[in-house]
């Protein structure tokens, strides 16, 4: 029988543990939270100093039955779940689950950074108790988050139609996003030239290289803040002006310049950090990024991924600093170790993500990884050493040339090469200079040897016209890295936040891109409009990014003992309330009562459609608001737009009087010929249902739910009627006499996109494909290649045309078929294809190669 228990979070990190204990402990697995606030209700008391209702979770149940059952033959329970304030938590919640089973002073906590025998048995050498401070700041942040949900996310959903939820920090960050969007929208571009030359030597080397205009009588022509300077080129009449007088003008050198740029290594990964340089580097996203690491982590082969400390264990920096020596040479390894210094609320107990052996180098792991890992696992491994390894020197050589009569041209070109690679060894070789400025690209790869004075040759001018960009939409990465210099969320919260935002559908990815949704910009729209009601009573906004940081700030004062968790409650609830209040956009009462009243002359109330789950019912609508309004509950805004519209549909039964006071107006007629559709596709026979990430694609569903709103008398949008007609398109071949309907509903008529003159002809090209590469799963969602192919063809015979974005895609996936397409290389320049690419390995193919 073993004499201890040990809980750990996971059962790979459990069995790991317990072949370093042996056969005197049990180590079981919590599987993360066993107890929780319930799913369905508030779960916190706020009239007794917030205190919570915790509960088993459904899977807690189970787990902590079976732990119970272990306890009971043990001594002695150690916890040992992660270092950090999720993990102190989970200790905690199993001391209270468990403690009946076994004595309070027989448990003990345990942490360490990584799983590695030393580092086990260490922890159980010292074993501690539960740290309290840290588990009443998870406490709050918990509270926090359930209280903005559970209270605040019910005023938005009343207020704009599929909002699901705001939340602390997940509504902060999607204010960002539509801040930045709403920049790009408003940015004006200005046009300006830039003028530059091919030069060479009058004798040898005769190499020509690239100068570029740096100044025009002293003054920069640059771009600063997106904004061009006073000296730009703004027209083409300065930019004429300009050539002419160089035309007649020699080349002159006025200055060379040498200097050695210094460039340290930038420090260890701590969370952020690797998020961002996997989402650069790798193209993970934060919560793949996390899970990998998790992995990497429970192998024993890195330490502890979630922390915001550069730290590093004075053992391992002795181990990296030999390694350095023996590896690279004594000139690599810096005279001092280095040290990073951590923000202010990191902290120093933690470490920096690392490699818990710097001996175990990238492709000699010992243990089999898959792809992600072994990438990940040498992004850590090379940043780490790298950062403990001397700079690297950088020789940098500018050189300044004039020229003209009138007026002084200054031309500047640099180049700059590795004089000392330095930490480079280990990271690779960055770009060798320090990054340009905004707008200056003097940068070139070679400059010949150039003296003071020495005249040069124009091999050719150059001139190029452009545009001033706005600044780039936000990446994952680029917006962790702004809610971190912001002070808003936490190492253990990045990856959660960037996954709701896309849950919530409050923004979507393009090319790494986040672009808000309308319903992201709706809400954000609430927001900033409560913003405004607040600032005029002098109160603070919930979701202001520095108000958020403040509470952060708070969080971590609460874990480091400063104060008491309820006290930051009591100071942050008020807050919340304020908010709610000055978020209800209500209906005027008055309004609403007239309305009322209007109804209430209805005798004949339109029969109750049923709509996939839904049903819609005027007048059991119309009796639950009036009972809502007779409780006392003001109805909000869009609850009073929406008993209006029901007044207009109901016109003809209200008093002419009332009709007029309300400005009622009889709804626009169902269009002709939607009913006349929608009957005819009534007896196609519909593909299955296709689901493309997280939605479902139902035609028949959808043709079904446009009939119920006809039915109701409801008028559909352009965009549902448009898209019928794409349907009409789509199943064209099961259509009688489907010309005539052609001309009937006119649908030949140009599209709203025209067609690209290439589509056709590669979708022709495309249907010589006989042989489809297996589906793939990335994360949750099937990439069908076969299935892609289908849905376009049938999306452009029914529209017509693609966007440009679908016909991008299209083109890339035909270069991944060229050898099933004929004459594939001689069509390319006249189709717009790329180059021919590897096709995907069918999984006999992938499964053999492993």
């Amino acid at each position: 029988m073993s004499k201890n228990l040990v809980i750990v979070e996971s059962p790979a990190k459990a069995k790991k543990i317990n072949q370093f204990l042996g056969k005197d402990y049990s180590v079981m697995a919590s599987v993360g939270h066993v107890r929780d606030l319930p799913a369905k209700k508030l779960g916190v008391d706020v009239e007794k100093d917030f205190e919570p209702d915790y509960v088993s979770t459904t899977r807690g149940k189970k787990v902590l039955k079976e732990l119970k059952d272990e306890a009971k033959k043990c001594e002695k329970v150690y916890l040992a779940p992660d270092p950090d304030r999720e993990g102190e938590a989970i200790a905690w919640h199993l001391y209270e689950a468990l403690k009946k089973n076994v004595g309070e002073e027989n448990f003990y906590r345990v942490t360490y950074n990584e799983i590695t025998k030393p580092a086990i048995l260490a922890a159980f050498e010292k074993p501690e108790q539960i740290d309290m401070d840290r588990v009443n700041a998870q406490q709050a942040r918990r509270i926090l988050d359930r209280l903005v949900g559970f209270q605040g996310s019910p005023v938005v959903r009343k207020q704009i139609r599929g909002a699901n939820s705001v939340g602390r920090v997940q509504t902060v960050a999607l204010r960002l996003v539509v801040e930045r969007e709403n920049e790009i929208t408003n940015f004006q571009p200005e046009t300006y030239f830039t003028v530059g030359a091919q030069v060479r030597k009058q004798e040898a080397p005769l190499d020509p290289f690239t100068v570029k205009l740096a100044r025009i009588n002293g003054n920069p022509i640059g771009i600063k803040d997106r904004k061009l300077l006073p000296g730009a080129v703004k027209t083409m009449e300065q930019l004429e002006g300009i050539q002419k007088e160089l035309d007649n003008s020699p080349l002159k050198v006025s200055d060379v310049i040498t200097k050695e740029v210094t460039r340290r290594a930038r420090p260890p990964f701590i969370t952020s950090t690797l998020q961002q340089s996997a989402s650069g580097s790798l193209g993970f996203a934060p919560a793949r990024t996390m899970g990998v690491a998790q992995k990497l982590y429970e192998s024993g082969l890195i330490t502890y991924m979630r922390t915001d400390s550069f730290n590093i264990a004075k053992s391992a920096q002795d181990e990296c600093r030999t390694f350095i020596n023996d590896s690279y040479g004594n000139q690599y390894v810096p005279e001092k170790p280095n040290f990073y210094k951590s923000k202010g609320a990191a902290q120093e107990a933690h470490e920096a993500i690392r490699p818990t052996d710097v001996a175990v180098e990238p492709g000699k792991e010992g243990i089999k990884l898959d792809t992600a890992e072994q990438k990940l696992y040498r992004l850590i491994w090379e940043r780490f050493v790298a950062s403990q390894m001397v700079p690297a020197k950088i020789a940098r050589r500018t050189v300044e040339i004039e020229a003209g009569s009138e007026n002084t041209y200054l031309f500047r070109a640099t180049a700059s090469e590795i004089a000392f690679p330095g930490y480079m060894k280990a990271s690779g070789i960055e770009a060798a200079a320090d990054k340009p400025k905004e707008g200056d690209d003097s940068e070139t790869e070679t400059i010949p040897p150039l003296t003071k004075d020495e005249n040069l040759d124009v091999v050719d001018w150059l001139s190029e016209q452009k545009e001033t960009k706005p600044v780039a939409r936000y990446t994952e990465a680029s917006l962790i890295r702004a809610l971190e210099e912001n002070g808003v969320g936490r190492p253990s919260t990045y990856a959660a936040i960037m996954s709701k935002l896309d849950e919530r559908e409050y923004v979507i990815k393009e090319k790494r891109s986040l672009i808000p949704t309308d319903l992201g910009k709706e809400l954000i729209t609430l927001v900033l409009r409560t913003e405004e009601k607040l600032k005029t009573d002098n109160k603070v906004d919930l979701f202001e990014a520095r108000f958020t940081a403040n509470m952060e700030s708070k969080l971590d004062d609460v874990e480091e003992g400063k104060i008491e968790w309820t006290e930051m409650m009591k100071e942050f609830y008020p807050s919340l309330l304020e908010w709610i209040e000055h978020a209800k956009e209500t209906a005027e009462p008055a309004f609403v009562a007239k309305c009322f009243q209007a109804l209430e002359t209805v005798t004949e109330w339109a029969p109750a459609v049923k709509s996939g789950r839904r049903t819609y019912d005027d007048q059991k609508t119309f009796e639950d608001l009036k009972e809502k309004v007779n409780e006392g509950e003001l109805l909000s805004k869009r609850q009073g737009e929406m008993l209006h519209k029901m007044c207009c549909r109901y016109i003809k039964q209200i008093p002419e009087g009332m009709a007029t006071e309300l400005e009622l107006v009889e709804p626009e007629a169902v269009r002709g010929d939607t009913a006349r559709k929608i009957e005819i596709l009534s007896a196609v026979k519909f593909d299955e249902p296709q689901k493309v990430g997280k939605r479902t694609y139902d035609d028949k569903k959808f043709v079904t739910s446009l009939g119920d709103q006809i039915t109701m008398g409801k008028r559909l949008s352009d965009r549902q009627v448009a898209y019928l007609d794409t349907l009409l398109g789509k199943y064209s071949e099961q259509l009688e006499n489907f010309e005539a309907l052609k001309a009937e509903f006119k649908l030949d008529e140009k599209p709203e996109v025209e067609a690209d003159p290439t589509t056709a002809p590669v979708i022709a090209l495309m249907e010589n494909i006989t042989e489809w590469a297996e589906p793939t799963m990335r994360g949750k969602r099937e990439f069908n290649d076969r299935t892609f192919f289908e849905s376009i063809s049938s999306q452009f015979k029914g529209k017509g045309a693609l966007s440009d974005r679908q016909l991008a895609a299209l083109k890339k996936m035909a270069a991944r078929y060229a050898e099933q397409i004929p004459n594939y290389t001689e069509l390319m320049d006249q189709y717009g294809l790329p180059a021919p690419r590897k096709p995907k390995p069918k999984k006999e193919e992938a499964a053999a190669e492993e």
